[in-house]
Parts: structure tokens; sequence; C-alpha cells
């Protein structure tokens, strides 16, 4: 059966609808000077604790954080490490949403946690085990403007070795899944192929000494051009979008039986919520392919693109559909 029901990354920071929008106001008024860091903090804690314990009443069984502390993916490590800048806003793949584009300035490397400590927060006060989440070294080069180093595959090496040394201190403080988010490495349409082989070159001392169950997750497109090489990369685990990446169900045949797949077969950048049936089915596709013991379920992408109440309801519906499949297959 299914092994396990998860989510991506990110969840919606803003409230069900009517409520109050306290991280945002809190962030207002820290812009104006009329709250303090702590304040900030606070809020964040508690919003924290609410998405994760939505997921696990949802019924998802490895949750993530929602990364409620970050403003986004590539600012959150950049800010982190040394050697960085951040920009202007640039819009993030084809989503309505924007990042500060990181500069890089100088040699990157890492001078301390950087997720660590909202890990063990999460750790503390949640319902069901976390996954913490780390941008993997290639997005976060492909989406940033380097000034220094002209090279990319030497910029991906010394972010894969800041980015190693951080998942072996989350494992140090009792992470047992960690995912490495690396959508540049899907197939984007109008956007340019990745440079896979940058990142192949560099996969095998990003999990160096990492022990836990490495995920490696993609999404909004497919990765049907790396070919079978892909999954010879050295992760236990491999995220893929089959709701944008209508090629991955082809990349599949490839899909070796020693590996793990997490499948994102739950469209997350659609409110509209499917039906028990509809994710059945996808899931009896799957075990076609997938041993069902190597065979995890979670929504395509990070949620934060939904409002909260769907959400919610989309992993409701991801778990209640999966237990149904346990139950009758």
């Amino acid at each position: 059966m299914p092994a396990r029901i998860t989510t991506v990354g990110s969840y919606p920071k803003p409230p069900r609808e009517g409520g109050e929008f306290r991280l945002r106001k809190t962030l207002q008024a820290l812009d104006r000077g009329d709250a303090s860091l702590v304040d900030v903090h606070a809020a964040q804690d508690d919003l924290t604790k609410e998405v994760l314990a939505e997921q696990a009443e949802a019924g998802i069984e490895l949750v993530t954080d929602g990364q409620i502390r970050w403003d986004d993916g590539q600012t959150r490590f950049a800010d982190g490490l040394e050697g960085f800048v951040t920009s202007g806003l640039f819009r993030y793949f084809d989503n309505n949403t924007y990042f500060r584009q990181p500069l890089v300035k100088d040699r990157v490397h890492r001078h301390g946690h950087i997720v660590v400590d909202e890990f063990l927060f999460a750790k503390e006060h949640s319902p069901a085990p976390v996954k913490p989440v780390l941008t993997g070294p290639y997005t976060l080069a492909a989406l940033s403007i380097d000034e220094h180093y002209g090279d990319l595959g030497a910029l991906v090496r010394d972010l894969a070795e800041a980015l190693n040394a951080e998942a072996r201190d989350l494992v140090a403080a009792g992470a047992e899944v960690i995912a490495f988010d690396e959508p540049a490495l899907a197939r984007i349409p109008g956007s340019p192929p990745g440079d896979f082989e940058a990142f192949a070159l560099v996969a095998p001392a990003l999990v160096e000494g990492v022990e836990a169950t490495i995920v490696l997750q993609t999404y909004f497109g497919d990765v049907a051009e790396h070919g079978a090489a892909f999954f010879d990369l050295p992760f236990a685990v491999f995220g893929l979008d089959l709701v944008a990446g209508a090629a991955n169900r082809e990349a599949l045949a490839a899909f070796p039986a020693s590996k793990t797949l997490q499948a994102g077969i739950v469209d997350a950048r659609n409110t509209k919520v499917e039906t028990v049936e509809e994710v059945t089915g996808a899931i009896d596709r799957l075990v076609e392919i997938v041993d069902p013991d190597r065979l995890w379920v979670s929504p395509s992408a990070g949620l934060e693109y939904l409002p909260r109440e769907a959400a919610q309801s989309k992993c409701a519906r991801l778990a209640e559909a999966t237990n149904t499949w346990r139950e009758t297959r």
C-alpha cells in the first residue's frame, strides 16, 4: 500500500475566510515601528502550529512546517548564506508570485544554521513527523544572478557543500526525512532546460554523510528530458509533479525498483478538489509501475497558491482517498 501521505513544502499563510491576518498585520506594524521582532516571531510560531495541526487533522502522515517563516525559497537561503545580497522582485516560474532575486557577490559559504531552529520548533509542536525542506543548489543558482563565479558548476558546488552541512545538522536535530526542492530541474515550457550535468556532478557531495531518507523534489514541470540517468542520482525518494508534468508518466517507465516515488497527484494550484475516485484511480495507475510499498503520495507542489480552506480540503481528500485505496485494494 502507499507508504506515506505527505505534503511538498509551503502552506497558505492567509487565514481562513473572515479570519485575522495576524502575521501580515504584525509585519506591517514592524515596518511602522509599532511592533518588534519578538512580536513577529510569536505570530510566526502560532501560525506554524496552526498549519502543522491542520495537516495532521487532514490525515497527512509526514508534514512540513509550511515554510511560514520564509518570504520565499530563494531569499530564505540567500539571507542565510554568506556571499549573497538580494535584489528586486522577480516572477517565480509561471506563478503569480514573486521573490527577491539573489545576487552572488562573493564566494558562497555557510556560517551557521539556516532552518535548523525552525525544524526543532516544528518537531516539538507537530502531531505528526516533520519533513524539513531545503532549497536545492541548482534551483538556488539558477534563480540567482551570478556576479562572482562566472561558472554555474562552481556556484552549484559551493552551494551543495553549504546545504550538505545544513542537512547534516538537521539530522543531528532529529530529522529522519529531508527534502531538497529542485523545481528548476523540471522542464518548464518557455524556459531553457536545466543544466542537469551541473547538478548531477554535485549530487553525491550534497547527500554525503546525511543519515536520513533524502527526497529530491521537483514540480511545475517534468524531468523527462534528463532520461533514465535522472533516477541514477543518489536520492532515496524522487518527488515528481504528475499534474503539471504530464511527461513524468512516461519517464516512470525507467523508474528503478530500488527507489521510492513521491507522486504529486493532487493539483496544488487549482481550488477544485479531486474526487476520491480520481485519486484512487491515479494510485491504481501508479502501482502498475511502482511497488506500492515504495510509493508516497502528495500534492503536486507546495500549497501556498491556494486559499487556506482549499489547501486543507486537498490534504483531507488525498488522505481519504489513499486510505480508501489501502482498505479496498
